[in-house]
Parts: C-alpha cells; sequence; structure tokens
C-alpha cells in the first residue's frame, strides 16, 4: 500500500458499496469495516484523517442506534477525526442528529461520486489545517514569535525581518492597519535582543491626553506644576537599559514631536520643572497605522522625526492580504476559546469557513480574535454557523482547491488576457503566452474562448 496515500475509512455493511467507494476514491488508501469493533480498530490502528460511514451498522442494519454509537466512540477517540455519514432519504432525521453528535457532514445516497469526493477533498483539507495549527504551536511554543500565527509567505518575511534586526541597536518603525499585531512584534522584537533582560515600556500616544502625554514621556519634578507633590520618572527613562515602545506615534503632538526629536539625537532627557539632562540607553520601536509621509507634507508630522524613527521600517500586512491565514486563525482561536469555555467538540461548519475566508476582516486578527470568542460562546451543539459568526456580509462560494481546477481557471485567464492585450492576434498572443499556436488554438478550444478573427 503506498504509504504517501492519505487513509480514508469506509465503514459499510455492504460489500458492494465497499468495493464502489474503494474504486471511486482509489486515490486514497481506502480502509474497510462492516462493524464497530472493526471499525474501531482500524481507527485506532491507522488514525484516518477522514471517514464515510453508513449509520445502519449489524447488529442494527434496519436502525441508526449502533451506527450512532460507533461514531460516538470513534470521535471520543479520535476528536479530530472528520466523519461524513452517507445517509438514505429515511435517515435525514438521523443524519441530523449525527452532526449535532460531531459529525462533519453527510452525504445522501445513492451518493454522487463527484460531489461527495469534493466534501471528502474538503475534509482532509480541513483536517491538515488543524494539524498545522497544533504543530505551529508546539514548534513555537518557547519562540518569541509564538504568538504570530501565520503560514503567509509576507508574513512570514515580517517575521524572518524582526529576527534579522532584533540583535541591533536600530529604530524601527512597524507600519500596518489596526489589529495586525504591532505590539506582539515590538515585543517580541525586545525579547530576542540583547536588551531582553532589561524593561520594556510601552505608551500608546492616542490614548493618552496632549497636556499629560509629555510628563508620562519624560516625567517630573516635584513642584513642576500643581499636583506635582513627588518626583516622577517618565516611561523613557524607566526603560533605560531596554526598549521604549511609541504606539500610534502618527497621533504625537508637533510640540512633542521636536522634544523627541531632540532625545534621539543626543539621547539625553529633561524632565518637566528640571534643568539636568539626564541620560538615557533605550531602543525605540515606534508603531503606526497612519501613512507618515502623507503627515509630513501635509505638515503634522517632522519629516525629520520620520527619518530617525524609520532606520528600518516594517510593514505588515492585513488579514485580508494574507494567503490561508483567516482560516488558519480562526481555527486558532477556535481551539483556545474552546479550551476555555469547556467547548472542546466545536467545529466550523463549510459555510462559516467559506465566510470567515471571504470576509475582509477590515478590524483584522484583534476583529477576528473577538468574532471567533463570540461564536464558540454563541455555537448551539458541535457545529459553529453562520448565524454564531454572526458577520454581516454573503459568504463566497468556498475556493477551490482542486489542482486541475486551479489550473484550467490560471489558463483560461491568462489565455484571455493575452488575447486581450494583443486585440485578438494569434500569433502574438502565442509569442506572449510562450507557446505555440497549435497549442494556444487547443486552449481556445477547450476553455471555449470567442478569438477575435
Amino acid at each position: 500500500m503506498n504509504q504517501d496515500k492519505k487513509k480514508l475509512l469506509v465503514i459499510e455493511d455492504d460489500l458492494g458499496l465497499q468495493k464502489q467507494l474503494r474504486w471511486n476514491f482509489d486515490a486514497y488508501e481506502v480502509l474497510l469495516a462492516g462493524d464497530r469493533e472493526s471499525a474501531l480498530a482500524q481507527v485506532r490502528r491507522h488514525e484516518p484523517a477522514v471517514i464515510t460511514m453508513d449509520l445502519g451498522l449489524p447488529p442494527d442494519p434496519d436502525g441508526a442506534s449502533e451506527g450512532l454509537a460507533t461514531l460516538q466512540q470513534i470521535l471520543a477517540l479520535a476528536p479530530d477525526t472528520k466523519l461524513i455519514v452517507l445517509s438514505g432519504n429515511q435517515d435525514h432525521a438521523n443524519a441530523v442528529k449525527a452532526i449535532g453528535m460531531g459529525a462533519y457532514d453527510f452525504h445522501q445516497k445513492p451518493f454522487d461520486p463527484e460531489i461527495l469526493g469534493l466534501v471528502i477533498e474538503r475534509a482532509f483539507y480541513l483536517y491538515a489545517l488543524q494539524q498545522e495549527n497544533r504543530r505551529i504551536l508546539q514548534i513555537q511554543a518557547d519562540s518569541p514569535l509564538s504568538s504570530i500565527i501565520s503560514r503567509d509567505p509576507g508574513m512570514l518575511r515580517v517575521c524572518r525581518s524582526i529576527e534579522k534586526v532584533a540583535p541591533s541597536s536600530a529604530s524601527v518603525m512597524l507600519l500596518g492597519d489596526s489589529g495586525t499585531g504591532k505590539e506582539l512584534l515590538a515585543r517580541a522584537l525586545h525579547q530576542m535582543s540583547p536588551r531582553q533582560e532589561k524593561r520594556f515600556m510601552a505608551i500608546n500616544c492616542a490614548a493618552i491626553p496632549e497636556n499629560l502625554l509629555e510628563s508620562e514621556l519624560f516625567g517630573y519634578e516635584k513642584g513642576a506644576f500643581t499636583g506635582a507633590a513627588k518626583q516622577t520618572l517618565g516611561k523613557i527613562e524607566l526603560a533605560d537599559g531596554g526598549t521604549f515602545f511609541l504606539d500610534e506615534v502618527g497621533d504625537m503632538p508637533m510640540l512633542l514631536q521636536a522634544k523627541l526629536l531632540r532625545f534621539l539625537q543626543e539621547r539625553v532627557i529633561e524632565r518637566i520643572g528640571g534643568r539636568q539632562e539626564i541620560p538615557v540607553d533605550v531602543r525605540i520601536i515606534c508603531a503606526t497605522h497612519r501613512n507618515l509621509k502623507e503627515l509630513s507634507v501635509a505638515g503634522r508630522f517632522r519629516e525629520d522625526l520620520y527619518y530617525r524613527l524609520s532606520e528600518i521600517a516594517v510593514i505588515i500586512p492585513p488579514l485580508r492580504e494574507r494567503v490561508g491565514d483567516a482560516a488558519l486563525l480562526a481555527h486558532h482561536f477556535k481551539n483556545k476559546f474552546s479550551v476555555k469555555e469547556g467547548r472542546s467538540s466545536l467545529n466550523f461548519s463549510q459555510e462559516a469557513l467559506a465566510m470567515i475566508e471571504g470576509y475582509p476582516w477590515p478590524g483584522n486578527v484583534r476583529e477576528m480574535e473577538n468574532c471567533i470568542k463570540r461564536a464558540v460562546i454563541m455555537a448551539e451543539g458541535s457545529q459553529i454557523s453562520t448565524e454564531d459568526i454572526g458577520l454581516l456580509t454573503s459568504p463566497k462560494m468556498i475556493e477551490s482547491i482542486n489542482l486541475r481546477q486551479v489550473r484550467d481557471d490560471a489558463e483560461y485567464n491568462a489565455v484571455v488576457k493575452a488575447l486581450a492585450r494583443v486585440d485578438g492576434n494569434i500569433a502574438k498572443a502565442a509569442e506572449l503566452l510562450g507557446i505555440s499556436r497549435p497549442t494556444l488554438y487547443d486552449l481556445i478550444s477547450r476553455h471555449g474562448i470567442v478569438s477575435k478573427t
């Protein structure tokens, strides 16, 4: 048996259907079981990712009691397994009951091999996604970047950039939309730097009133103003030897920008009401969701300060541009909150995942976390539905992960674009595509493209 094939367990007491399922799904390593005992033995031995099963198993082939009992034991033994129930018209109520007990999906008999194949393919994909999430958590458990959950190439490049810049003393500017994880990356940068044993101090420039921000940053002497009953050190001074994180630096008032610039140039501060220059050795990391260059042109941010702060700029992609991360993060947060809420058997419905993958997430990872937490709390039964997700959008069609379909779509789009670019000239289009004219004619015919004659 090919060890590279994914394992699909078929639980079916009808020998004819067993053979039909094995023949239709020969791309997988098909395991067979005809009763509860043999099914549980196969699960223990092979740990299949996906199972199809008939609820009518001996000694109750005309009912569903044995099938439901088998389902319950399998999910207790291997809760991550995706179990697809094959049911007849009269078994619809039992199929729905099976979903409530934790089955992944059900499919009507007599089954359509193509549609059932898509359901099985999707089940394997979701299983792999969950296992990848678990591996990421295990591998990164001790890493400063462990809180960054991603498989997107752009986000992984950001993490590599953080790793490379961490040992240096350069000021770092983190640029990205709100909720993309700028403070998490700033803390990771500090933890991977030689300053990790010293303090990490953070301040949000947008959250503190303008008249208080200066004292928060630079501190003040006793009697410097009404209410200054004692000497108080500012956040920059408290971070001496460590890292100081300025969040939403684009909201800093112009007068304070000048004082911050002087500190960055001289590496000394003066407390409010003080006359003594105090040297401070601190690394500056700042973050903003604003376009500082545009603010500089508008006269709302000092250009010289911008260049001082952004010795190294790291651009964090929004969640909507991170390929595959929406579903990955959804599973991560679902697992996290399921444990906290005591609901370990929860799974997403296919429609809910399609909605998650199709939503633009303007609030990024922060919005995702809050959304999934609410869904875990509100879900009834063992599946999180689109209603539980509660996004004000219509779910998109589930994106195809069939390689043949993806290739055909890419071929169609490339041919159409090439023909449009050369105004329908076959010879020029073939040259642009890097193929022969007969090959292009074949593609035009196969995809039903109307070319200009």
